[in-house]
């Protein structure tokens, strides 16, 4: 057989004598972990904590299993709205917990002469049923009932796409409050002004120019 030791490495292949002495010098036992192995591996473990981790394992498995059943739902060839809409509820509460469901329309007495009443109903439910199971039985005939059978749907939640976020640009040059990149407001009483303060001075070089060409006259007349 091949032996795996306490720590888990590899002592090779062993007669069983060697193996269980082995096993008692540190004070544990020879467990077959592989039986369908050629040689069969077996290890140098603690039994009895083997198990109990083994037993809690099973325990938390079996947390996360859940067994389908089959619920029945019974209906008439003429149920009443109210008794409907009430039995499709509790269909739809089976599906959603994941249950199978079987649908039974019953025919009574002459009833079973018109089995397309049933039909009819049967396919009512699985119109009201539609957004969460699934047919895997059609409906049928069995003696003076019609079944049919409905499994929840597969469920595929897919995340809704997250709206894209607008980018905002490193270094890019910010506007001042209230400048939205317009030219300057143009002040035309101020051009005005500083045309006017131009007209005067040139007024004045003007009056200047005639005042000394007068007096250069009236010298040379003298």
């Amino acid at each position: 057989m091949r032996v795996i030791d306490e720590k888990g490495e590899q002592l090779g292949i062993m007669q069983t004598q060697d193996a269980m002495a082995r096993a008692e010098e540190v004070g544990l036992q020879l467990v077959e972990v592989n039986p369908k192995a050629v040689p069969p591996v077996c290890k140098i473990m603690d039994y009895g904590k083997f198990k109990y981790e083994s037993a809690k394992r099973d325990r938390e498995a079996k947390k996360h299993q859940k067994s389908t059943e089959l619920k029945e739902v019974k209906f008439r060839p003429k149920t009443h709205d109210h008794d409907f809409d009430f039995k499709c509820r509790h269909a739809r509460r089976f599906i959603e917990d994941g249950d199978k469901v079987k649908l039974v329309v019953q025919f009574r007495g002459r009833e079973i002469t018109h089995p397309e009443t049933g039909r009819a109903v049967l396919e009512r439910v699985c119109k009201e049923l539609a957004d969460c199971a699934t047919v895997i039985q059609v409906a049928q005939m069995e003696g003076n009932r019609m079944n049919m059978v409905l499994a929840p749907k597969a469920r595929r939640d897919a995340p809704s796409p997250r709206p894209a976020r607008p980018r905002v640009q490193e270094n890019a040059p910010t506007q001042a409050h209230g400048d939205r990149g317009e030219a300057p407001e143009h002040d035309e009483d101020d051009d005005d002004d500083d045309l006017d303060d131009d007209d005067l001075d040139d007024d004045e070089d003007d009056d200047d120019d005639d005042d000394d060409a007068s007096d250069a006259a009236e010298a040379s007349a003298d």
